[in-house]
């Protein structure tokens, strides 16, 4: 039997959730910190639970980049916002919810 999503209840083949969870009207803020060393580090927030490991992972490998994700916001290493906002577009998220700062 195939194994059955705990959100709509659906098989995992043709379960939807993580298209519509992408759709919602949330705001996603995009923005850069100043760290030590005169370091640049880019900062999202916005994402929850298991979309916020799994859009933190495919930001790190399409940037080729180092980060983190903890706490609803996810950190990469670098000044990386325009490039963030083209991976999130391409990662399916709509570009009324991306807020760069």
């Amino acid at each position: 039997m195939a194994e059955m999503c705990v959100k709509c209840g659906l098989p995992k083949e043709i379960c939807v959730c993580d298209v519509l969870d992408k759709e919602t009207n949330r705001r996603i803020k995009v923005y850069t910190e100043k760290k030590k060393f005169r370091k640049y580090m880019t900062v999202i927030e916005g994402f929850t639970g298991e979309e916020l490991d799994k859009t933190a992972k495919e930001l790190k490998h399409i940037l080729a980049c180092g980060g983190t994700h903890k706490n609803g916001t996810i950190e990469l290493q670098g000044d990386h916002k325009d490039a963030v906002r083209k991976a999130l577009l391409q990662l399916g998220y709509s570009e009324e919810s991306i807020e760069m700062s």
